[in-house]
């Protein structure tokens, strides 16, 4: 049944808000077979395929995969492949709010209840792109995938007998390799599915002949993305829809952010000429330094700040940035502190930073703080300690809010009791569950017992922790002047609040 989406578009006289913006409206080749239909890669990836088509800079639409047994390609094909992305947030400190129909979604296959249609698409000569999503668990060997198998399991098992069928239309015919674009969160993602997809080709002896065609004729990219999708906006639905005039099942939400590296050679940038058009899209032979900008100021800034904040009783990251002093805090411990560590052109690095300052203050994004503290002892591990380590080796000095940032979170950390899988610590008298591996728990549960606040106790426990090699990588106690000038902070926190100190820290 044709749904209101549609039909308000194929309506000559259905009158769009004007600030609503539509993608293209014309019947497009399929160029690219798309592994995941939720929400991330329809208000990420194809939202920036249909900026392309409606710039005529692609002309190419996109099939949606359903890549596990549950999913929305139902829904997907109910409204014809079309919905409305609402993007929101602050740029330059000003709210920004873009409404745009997307258009470059041609249809969805289920391939769990229509397998011939998926593997259709392999006879498809125009079919140019592989994207996915399936998650960080989607990247992984199965031993129990077969080549015989109608649909395997394993992700890279599907892409590895798509290829085959591929490479048995059209033999070796190097033009008609694909270009594969993995959204998945971990590190070196083409290369891994790459990886996977030849060790399928080697196990189910698919021959030499094949097993060259995937490494001459197609791209496996490493990327990087970068935006926070908030997905349907169920207690805004009846609001927008009378805004819109019409029903969309399908809306998606995201901030206005959005960052995508794509390592891999540079005529990929031609042939997916995003930049162009003004997205923020970076093809480069290597990722790595915007991996790193990503984790030391956006990840970094986060697990600096959430701790200490959420003890000076903060509950959001809306309510931390409103705090003048804690916003200086961030600021203070960004621009003096981890962008020095940095080697991208200063430039890069600030407005990236500037950015991160618009994105926790995106009002249409409710943070809480207590769920970005989840496991943060690792993630203070990866993300904050090796630009202190860096600054140290390039100042010759402590970076002040950094290594004050530690002392906040032994701080976060303290708790008498467990219960329910979590330490529970206490602010203002009630109760907050500290999450993460239950040894760690076990461990600051232990220290704090045997710590009654004194300077010689709170010195005694800030050694003890600096001196587990197993969490930092090595003895923080002989980093010069770090273990004391800890100490020298928690002794005050715990004497003073947390307030006080880091106004005492910031103002003097």
């Amino acid at each position: 049944m044709m749904q209101e989406l549609n039909r308000a578009l194929l309506d000559s006289n259905f009158k769009f808000n004007d600030d609503l913006k539509i993608g293209k409206k014309s019947k497009m080749t399929e160029k690219i077979l798309q592994f995941g239909e939720g929400n991330f890669l329809r208000a990420f990836v194809d939202y920036m395929f249909d900026e392309l088509n409606s710039n005529d800079l692609f002309n190419g639409s996109i099939v949606l995969v359903q890549p596990i047994e549950q999913g929305m390609i139902d829904m997907v094909n109910d409204q014809d492949g079309l919905y409305t992305v609402l993007l929101r947030g602050l740029q330059d400190g000003k709210e920004v709010c873009e409404k745009k129909i997307i258009t470059s979604v041609s249809r969805g296959i289920n391939p769990y209840k229509d397998f011939d249609a998926y593997f259709e698409c392999a006879k498809n000569p125009d079919l140019r792109v592989i994207v996915s999503n399936t998650t960080e668990a989607g990247i992984v060997y199965n031993p129990d995938d077969k080549f015989e198998d109608k649909l395997q399991k394993a992700f890279p098992a599907k892409v590895t007998a798509f290829l085959y069928e591929r490479f048995r239309i059209f033999g070796n015919d190097k033009t008609k390799g694909f270009i594969f674009i993995p959204c998945e969160l971990i590190d070196y993602n083409g290369t891994n599915l790459k990886k996977i997809v030849l060790r399928y080709a080697e196990e189910w002896n698919l021959g030499s002949e094949f097993i060259d065609w995937i490494n001459t004729a197609n791209y496996f990219t490493n990327t990087l993305v970068d935006r926070i999708v908030t997905g349907y906006p169920r207690d805004e639905v009846s609001t927008l829809t009378e805004q819109f005039g019409y029903k969309d099942n399908l809306i998606n939400t995201a901030e206005i952010f959005h960052f995508w590296v794509i390592e891999g050679p540079e005529h990929l940038a031609e042939e997916l000429p995003f930049a162009k058009i003004g997205l923020n899209v970076l093809f480069t032979e290597d990722a790595t330094p915007y991996k790193l900008r990503k984790v030391r100021i956006l990840n970094g800034a986060h697990t600096m700040s959430v701790l200490a904040a959420y003890l000076c009783g903060k509950d959001t990251v809306g309510e931390l940035m409103d705090d003048k002093t804690l916003n200086k805090y961030i600021a203070d411990g960004l621009f003096e502190e981890v962008i020095p560590t940095l080697d991208l052109p200063y430039e890069d690095l600030k407005s990236f930073a500037d950015a991160v300052f618009d994105r926790f203050a995106n009002p249409y994004i409710k943070h809480y703080l207590l769920s970005i503290a989840l496991n943060s002892i690792s993630k203070y591990k990866t993300r904050v300690l090796p630009s202190i380590l860096e600054y140290v080796e390039r100042k010759k000095q402590l970076p002040k809010i950094l290594t004050f940032s530690f002392a906040a979170m032994l701080a976060f950390y303290k708790g008498s009791e467990i219960k329910d899988n979590a330490l529970i610590g206490l602010r203002n008298g009630q109760e907050y569950k500290i999450c993460d591996d239950m040894p760690l728990l076990e461990m600051f549960k232990n220290l704090w017992a045997d710590c009654d606040g004194s300077q010689e106790k709170v010195t005694a426990l800030v050694n003890t922790v600096c001196g587990k090699t197993d969490l930092w990588g090595l003895d923080l106690n002989t980093v010069d002047g770090f273990s004391s000038k800890v100490s020298e902070h928690l002794y005050a926190i715990l004497a003073n609040g947390m307030t006080a100190s880091v106004e005492h820290l910031i103002n003097g």
